[in-house]
């Protein structure tokens, strides 16, 4: 039974650290083939952008003069320490570990930016003029594969907990 276990937490460890890998490789490609601040339009609504965010989502604090980026690494330290807690002992919930594998996977990429350069790179960059009401000149702000990510285990983990409510009544 052990084998069994520690294989299944093998999974969606492997998930975590395919997540780093593709995430730290886009990443690598941005800052080797852009400026920062270069953009390349690619369609009507999307450009690949090379942007530095020393904030948090939506460039939370992002000119907070640096102390920031220790509050983030270790809020981010600590988020991975909680998810490797709550895979270990939910690693066979299907849905749930695979929320938390993503979830981990994408705070690793984006903390490995923190300790090594002080921001997040970011390259994804939607806009539309029906955002403008919304967002500084109808850009999302930019993003990338770590919080493309987040976003994905979060949504998993909203779609999970709907399903455990559902299935308790």
């Amino acid at each position: 039974m052990a084998k069994a276990s520690s294989r299944g937490m093998l999974v969606w460890l492997g998930l975590a650290a395919a997540i780093v890998l593709l995430d730290q490789a886009t990443k690598a490609l941005i800052v080797a083939l852009f400026r920062h601040g270069e953009v390349l339009p690619v369609t009507g609504f999307f450009n690949l952008v090379r942007v530095h965010n020393p904030g948090a989502a939506f460039s939370f604090l992002a000119g907070a003069g640096g102390w920031q980026r220790w509050l983030f690494l270790g809020i981010g330290l600590a988020a991975i320490a909680f998810i490797l807690w709550l895979l270990r002992a939910h690693h066979q919930q299907r849905l749930f570990a695979f929320s938390l594998a993503c979830l981990l996977g994408g705070a690793l990429g984006n903390v490995i930016d923190r300790a090594l350069h002080g921001y997040v790179v970011d390259m994804f960059d939607f806009h539309h003029r029906w955002l403008a009401p919304l967002f500084a000149g109808g850009h999302y702000p930019a993003f990338n594969v770590a919080d493309v990510a987040i976003t994905t285990g979060a949504v998993g983990l909203i779609i999970d907990e709907i399903r455990r409510v559902r299935r308790s009544r």
